[in-house]
């Protein structure tokens, strides 16, 4: 058991690294968008502080995946790595097709097809996922309602300065900005694979009576996820950064900041909600200050449906691959 235990923490790993790279477009869009950064020091940028948000901000989301989704009763390290599998898949397919979707929401759905395949509905946690299923639709609004209102409010505190100068001082701000929603962005989603590792070692019995994340789980999910970051994802990067709307300076900084507002205000609540859900509603309300054909919703629609398939998609990967499980080990 214990081999099978050390794989599937590997498993878990890349899909932390898969996330990182799958994600960085979420840390490097605006900041690569508007050309305050090159690519290359956007996501040294952004994976160093994926990684020091291991230090700051608890494991309260962990915690709702390791015991929010799924019954303990029916975890083992099948369903598990079956879930993982689904996530993987999920994630690479839309890597692929240069689609910005959620991998926390990949990473539930795959955890939730292979309990569901194993023990029925009986196996879900229903108030766990109410309440993630009502920040999939939450999160890409609050991002969106707080980037338009801090868009409104700098555009009117800036009003008198010369563009010149708005964009000297806002490509300094999207410096801190970027650093900001790079903090939030790991924080919730390292969390997500710091779930899955925990609940892997408390149901096999490592962690003793009680359900906790050991510090070397912590540090390794950023770990993974800011090596993964590092490794870039440039198909992603065109979609999130040049083609949902155009960005100056001053919208690159209100969007990582709204984006980075609602991550870690939801991580430290422990509610897992997706990194690209809230970047992208954060990118579609700066954008839409403007006018609202500034917005590219034709991009924007193409992405709502890939939100969409996630969880239905990798849920349907994933009990596959519980099923081919189970017969190769029975």
């Amino acid at each position: 058991m214990l081999t099978a235990v050390v794989f599937i923490i590997f498993v878990a790993l890349v899909f932390d690294f898969i996330n990182g790279f799958h994600d960085a477009a979420n840390s490097i869009a605006t900041v690569v968008s508007t050309r305050v950064l090159t690519p290359l020091q956007a996501v040294v940028w952004a994976a160093f502080f994926n990684f020091v948000a291991a230090f700051g901000f608890g494991v309260s989301v962990a915690r709702t995946v390791g015991k929010g989704v799924v019954e303990a009763s029916v975890v083992d390290q099948w369903v598990i790595l079956a879930g993982l599998l689904g996530a993987i898949v999920w994630d690479l397919i839309t890597w692929y097709w240069g689609l910005p979707t959620s991998s926390s929401h990949a990473l539930i759905g795959g955890f939730v097809g292979a309990a569901l395949v194993k023990a029925g509905p009986g196996a879900l946690v229903t108030s766990g996922l109410v309440k993630i299923g009502a920040f999939m639709i939450l999160a890409p609004l609050i991002g969106l309602v707080v980037g338009f209102a801090m868009m409104v409010l700098t555009v009117r505190t800036f009003r008198r300065e010369t563009p010149g100068r708005v964009d000297k001082v806002f490509r300094r701000g999207q410096l801190l900005s970027a650093a900001a929603y790079s903090l939030g962005h790991g924080t919730n989603d390292a969390q997500k694979t710091m779930g899955i590792i925990a609940i892997l070692l408390f149901s096999t019995g490592h962690l003793g009576p009680e359900f906790y994340v050991p510090f070397w789980v912590v540090l390794a999910a950023h770990a993974a996820i800011s090596l993964g970051t590092l490794s870039g994802g440039w198909r992603i990067v065109k979609t999130m950064g040049m083609r949902i709307t155009k960005l100056r300076p001053i919208g690159g900084f209100c969007a990582e900041t709204a984006g980075a507002v609602t991550l870690i205000g939801t991580a430290l609540g422990g509610i897992p909600v997706s990194t690209t859900h809230t970047i992208s509603g954060s990118i579609m309300g700066v954008g839409a200050i403007q006018r609202l054909s500034a917005v590219r919703w034709g991009v924007a629609g193409r992405i709502v449906w890939a939100w969409i398939m996630t969880v239905p998609a990798s849920a349907l990967v994933a009990a596959v691959a519980w099923l081919l499980i189970r017969v190769l080990v029975a």
